[in-house]
């Protein structure tokens, strides 16, 4: 992994943890045992960065986990040879981690298509995007190495069409707008996201749908796909979405974030056609706009 520094005067370890999905403790042993380099040459943890300095990170592969296929039900909305597009259900975790190693979307899709396993031989087998474990909505997972790299190219390249369905606290003004601004990982508590200065551009697209009474529901379109993406650059500018305890608050109306990503449209690998799919709103989120209605 290489990054070229673009703001300098932060220290070598912070800046990394800023521009990467690795915590500041296990950068600071990579930095330790060697394994990050500036312009070439190892240095300290604490050493502050200039710009256009190059850091280089040699990250260890991952230490293999056996993943089991689990008969847990999914809802198929489309699926040919290459891929297929899951609509995923809240609660439901994308991948096996630490601490929650089953009773995933893997391990799911491998019990529906067992071969899945081959791709890349990770305990990610096929999934080139996610979405948050209380995040419902369209997803598509990867079935073959080379569906896998078209699509993680288009991802990329950002001509990924993804769209969401949001309600937010409050009556969101101006109805339509973008918000720009870098997400990293927060200075003080790792779990959490934060606008910093040092993080990655993120860019998020909105229009209010529709007010009902003291609250906002939007279209929501991301051009970059930055972790909790939409609830940290919502609640930056002081609307946050309805039901999240990370970056809003507790909920009388709901129980989860009100995150749904309603759209999804790619383009074959095989064909290179253009296809497009929809996801209504669940139930719990249907009943949440009628209750407030």
């Amino acid at each position: 992994m290489e990054l070229v520094v673009d703001n300098g005067g932060v220290r070598l370890d912070k800046y990394i943890a800023g521009h990467c999905e690795l915590s500041r403790s296990y950068i600071q042993n990579l930095i330790k045992e060697g394994k990050v380099l500036v312009d070439g040459h190892p240095t300290k943890a604490s050493q502050k960065v200039t710009a256009e300095e190059r850091i280089t990170i040699a990250v260890p592969p991952p230490t293999p986990i056996a993943v089991a296929p689990e008969d847990i039900p999914l809802n198929i909305v489309y699926e040919d040879d290459d891929l297929m597009v899951i609509d995923k259900p809240a609660g439901l975790t994308v991948h096996p981690a630490p601490g929650h190693r089953s009773g995933t979307l893997v391990n799911a899709i491998l019990a529906h298509c067992p071969d899945l396993a081959g791709t890349k031989g990770s305990v990610r087998p096929g999934i080139v995007h996610r979405l948050d474990k209380d995040t419902s909505g369209l997803m598509m997972v990867a079935k073959n190495d080379a569906a896998q790299m078209s699509l993680s190219s288009q991802i990329k390249k950002r001509v990924i069409k993804k769209g969401y369905l949001v309600l937010v606290l409050g009556h969101l003004s101006p109805a339509q707008g973008a918000i720009e601004a870098p997400i990293g990982r927060h200075p003080k508590d790792r779990k959490r996201m934060a606008i910093v200065s040092t993080g990655r551009e993120a860019r998020t697209f909105y229009q209010v749908k529709e007010y009902l009474g003291n609250y906002s529901l939007l279209e929501v379109r991301t051009e970059t796909g930055r972790t909790h993406q939409i609830r940290v650059h919502l609640s930056s500018i002081g609307y946050p979405v309805v039901g999240d305890t990370v970056y809003g608050g507790k909920s009388k109306i709901l129980d989860r974030q009100f995150v749904h990503a309603h759209l999804l449209g790619f383009r074959l690998p095989s064909s290179g056609d253009f296809a497009e799919f929809e996801s209504r709103l669940p139930p719990d989120l249907e009943q949440t706009l009628e209750r407030i209605k």
